[in-house]
């Protein structure tokens, strides 16, 4: 039996604990989730790309299930390149579910082989407040993936 491989993209700048909540709700519906980091070249960014991989992969270290990588172009051709036939995408709020919704119209026309699995986010927090609240110094601790500690993503490798 063929293997039911979802992707979950986005550019995760940083990843948050509702991402991680994304990810553990779809791998309770497929046998493996690819997190796809979207880069952008033309778009500044919080953490370089490679750097919010290493993050995603130390959240996911213990799971096996799950792989991450990142991609720039299409979501639906990187979709197919990892071999995922899903696309899962987190909601928060009624305006993110339409647009999710929309943008499931488009990739079911650009890849017909692709399906949209939008799965409901319990938690309101975004990567931009998660910016804000590190820019000011904040406690991250209820806002990022347990023993995430986001200062270490910044250090020279």
């Amino acid at each position: 039996m063929e293997k039911r491989v979802a992707l979950f993209a986005g550019s995760f700048d940083p990843f948050t604990v509702g991402h991680r909540f994304v990810v553990q709700r779809a791998l309770e519906l497929f046998d493996g989730v690819v997190v796809g980091v979207g880069v952008n070249s033309s778009k500044g960014c919080f953490l370089e790309p490679e750097r919010r991989v290493a993050l995603i992969g130390d959240v996911f270290r213990d799971e096996p299930r799950v792989s991450v990588g990142a991609y720039e172009g299409l979501t639906g051709e990187f979709a197919l390149s990892v071999g995922a036939r899903f696309l899962v995408r987190g909601a928060r709020t009624g305006s993110d579910f339409e647009y999710e919704r929309g943008l499931s119209e488009v990739n079911s026309l650009l890849f017909p082989g692709l399906q949209t699995v939008i799965i409901p986010a319990v938690s309101s927090v975004s990567s931009s407040v998660v910016r804000e609240v590190f820019r000011a110094g904040g406690d991250l601790s209820a806002l990022m993936p347990e023993g995430i500690d986001l200062k270490h993503y910044f250090k020279k490798s």
